[in-house]
């Protein structure tokens, strides 16, 4: 039976269940569609994780589940929370810990350095949602019902990222076109590479220091700017030439496709500098983030 249960198999899901098969760990890898890496030690299973029975079948005789799930953007206040609500329901049946990955997005705006300390005040729609999810989960720790943790963060970056940089930055850097920034493309930011966020989920699970509360994944500060110009020079393109997306532009992109109203929600992650300390949890794990330019080379 499988040691570990990955619900999701986007970027980071999907490392993590290779990261853990390339430790020698049986993993089963959960998707509506049956996708996913190929290896000898991921066996892939399609099935709608919201159906909480079955899936609590599925996670029989693991040791640990990782929530990697992801819903359409645009849809997070209708579709997150049944569907978090079915992974912990059916992680606490199996009797595993669980694992969830999160983001920065419950801390709402800060003036300074963010910590796992700083209060939970989003603002926003997403931002209350992932907030409330971690609440429950942390609830059902404190009940005594099943361990639990979670890894929050940052804007991604790697290979299969979905984030406003992987979106409209970097295609357009690489093709020397003028590329629209989402926000102030020099204002500091942290960033997370995918395979670090993936390292971060197997550190702690796999450590008895982690249950209970919740981590900043490894970071990689710097701005929207600093990155594409590394971008350009790891591939050899030109200098990349940067404007700022204006409301109008927003908008127009939105009427075309609901993913841009969303990110205009979340405005203040990038419109100032939003920075990140994830020292505890190099302290504790001794992750340290990959380089910048290991992080654009995917």
């Amino acid at each position: 039976m499988a040691g570990a249960v990955v619900v999701g198999a986007g970027a980071t899901g999907a490392a993590t269940a290779r990261q853990l098969a390339e430790r020698g760990e049986q993993v089963r890898l959960v998707t509506r569609g049956g996708g996913g890496p190929e290896h000898p030690g991921i066996e892939r299973i399609a099935l709608d994780a919201g159906r909480t029975a079955e899936l609590a079948e599925v996670m029989a005789g693991a040791d640990t589940v990782f929530n990697a799930a992801m819903t359409a953007y645009h849809t997070w206040p209708q579709t997150m929370p049944p569907l978090f609500d079915s992974i912990l329901a059916a992680t606490e049946r199996a009797g595993a810990d669980y694992v969830m990955l999160g983001n920065l997005y419950g801390y709402g705006p800060t003036a300074g350095p963010v910590t796992e300390r700083t209060p939970l005040l989003a603002r926003t729609r997403k931002g209350r949602v992932r907030a409330e999810l971690w609440r429950r989960a942390e609830r059902a720790h404190a009940e005594g019902r099943l361990r639990v943790t979670e890894v929050r963060a940052g804007q991604y970056l790697g290979a299969g990222a979905l984030s406003p940089f992987a979106l409209l930055v970097a295609p357009r850097v690489l093709d020397g076109e003028l590329a629209l920034v989402h926000g102030n493309p020099d204002a500091a930011h942290s960033f997370s590479y995918t395979e670090d966020v993936a390292a971060a989920l197997v550190a702690v699970a796999r450590g008895d220091r982690a249950w209970g509360r919740a981590w900043h994944a490894p970071v990689i500060t710097t701005t929207v700017r600093e990155a594409a110009t590394e971008l350009a020079a790891l591939h050899g393109a030109p200098e990349p030439r940067l404007e700022q997306l204006t409301e109008r532009e927003l908008a127009l992109l939105a009427f075309g496709d609901p993913l841009w109203r969303e990110f205009a929600e979340m405005g203040y992650l990038a419109e100032r500098p939003f920075v990140v300390d994830a020292g505890e949890l190099r302290a504790a794990f001794g992750l340290e983030a990959a380089p910048l330019r290991t992080a654009l080379a995917g």
